[in-house]
C-alpha cells in the first residue's frame, strides 16, 4: 500500500536533531523531515514559553482529517452491511482521544513531546489529550512528507487492531449511548451523570455515579471524567440488562406453565380410556378362560 517514496525513506541526515528522534522514526517506520517533525512534537505550552514557536496544531489539524479518512474508508469497505449509525459508532470507538492516547502510549510518544514547564510539572507527557493530538500531529507531518499512501500504511499498522477490537465490542462501542437506548426501551426514564474528583490537578480521579429516574446503578472511576462516566454506563448497562433478561426469562416461564398442565391434561384423559379398556381386556380374558375350564369340565 506504500509508495516508492514510503517503501525507500529518505536517507537520514548526521544533524543532532534528527538523531534525536531516530528511535521514534524507528517505530512510526518513516522517517520524517526534521523540522516538519519537531513541530509535530512542539506541544503549544512550549510554544508560548519560546517566543511564540510554531506549535503542532495545524498538523494535528490535518491528521485528524487523514485518520478520519483512512478509518472510515476501512470500516465502509469491511462492513458492507452496516447502516450509517452502526458505522459511525465504530469509528468513534476508535478515532477518540482515549484510544488515540492509547496508541500513543505505545510508541512512548510522551517521551518525545517537546512540553512548557507548567505541562511538564503536572503530568502533562501522558495526558490522554496531548498523547492524541500528538499523535494527529504525527500523522499530519507523515502525510505531508511521505504522501497518502504512507500516511495509510501508517494508520493501518497501528489502529487495524483497534478497528478489529471494536468490530467485536457490541454495546460496548459507546456505553453512554447504548445505556440510554436500553432504558428508553425498558420505559425508564433518560440517564443521568453525578461525577465526582478528588486528588491534585496532574493526577486526578474521577468517579461517576449512573442514575436512571433517581435510582443509581452503577459506578466508574477514571482519569477522566468521560472515562469514569463511560464505565459507570458499562456497569448500569449491565445491571438493567441482568434485570430485564430475568423478568423475560420469568414471564417465559409463566407463559409456557399453562401450556404444560393442558398437555399433562390431555396426556392423562387420553391414557385414561386406554387404561380403562386394557382393563376390562383382561377382565373378558379372565372370564373366557374360566368359561373354557368349566366346559371342560362339564364334558
Amino acid at each position: 500500500m506504500t509508495d516508492a517514496k514510503a517503501a525507500s525513506p529518505r536517507q537520514r541526515g548526521g544533524s543532532p536533531q534528527a538523531s534525536s528522534h531516530t528511535l521514534l522514526e524507528g517505530r512510526l517506520g518513516y522517517q520524517v523531515e526534521s523540522a516538519l517533525l519537531v513541530r509535530a512534537l512542539t506541544h503549544r505550552s512550549y510554544a508560548y514559553e519560546n517566543g511564540g514557536l510554531p506549535t503542532n496544531e495545524r498538523l494535528e489539524f490535518l491528521g485528524d482529517s487523514v485518520l478520519g479518512l483512512v478509518v472510515t474508508d476501512t470500516l465502509y469497505r469491511t462492513h458492507p452491511d452496516l447502516p450509517e449509525g452502526q458505522l459511525a459508532k465504530l469509528r468513534a470507538a476508535v478515532v477518540n482521544s482515549r484510544a488515540l492516547a492509547e496508541v500513543g502510549r505505545g510508541l512512548d510518544l510522551g517521551a518525545f513531546i517537546r512540553l512548557g514547564r507548567g505541562e511538564e510539572g503536572t503530568g502533562g507527557r501522558d495526558k490522554a489529550s496531548i498523547l492524541a493530538d500528538t499523535l494527529e500531529a504525527v500523522i499530519g507531518a507523515v502525510y505531508l512528507d511521505q504522501g497518502l499512501d504512507a500516511a495509510s500504511e501508517l494508520v493501518h499498522r497501528l489502529f487495524d487492531p483497534l478497528i478489529e477490537k471494536s468490530s467485536n465490542l457490541g454495546a460496548g462501542l459507546d456505553w453512554k449511548t447504548s445505556l440510554q437506548e436500553l432504558t428508553a426501551i425498558e420505559g425508564l426514564g433518560v440517564p443521568e451523570y453525578l461525577v465526582t474528583e478528588t486528588g491534585p490537578d496532574h493526577e486526578k480521579t474521577f468517579t461517576a455515579a449512573a442514575r436512571v429516574g433517581g435510582v443509581s446503578y452503577g459506578t466508574g472511576t477514571g482519569r477522566s471524567k468521560k472515562e469514569a462516566e463511560q464505565q459507570a454506563a458499562e456497569s448500569a448497562w449491565r445491571s438493567i440488562r441482568a434485570a430485564a433478561d430475568e423478568r423475560a426469562k420469568a414471564a417465559k416461564e409463566a407463559a409456557e406453565e399453562p401450556v404444560r398442565e393442558t398437555a399433562d391434561d390431555a396426556t392423562k384423559a387420553v391414557g385414561e380410556p386406554v387404561r380403562e379398556t386394557a382393563d376390562e381386556a383382561v377382565e373378558a380374558a379372565e372370564e373366557s378362560v374360566q368359561g373354557a375350564d368349566a366346559s371342560s369340565a362339564t364334558a
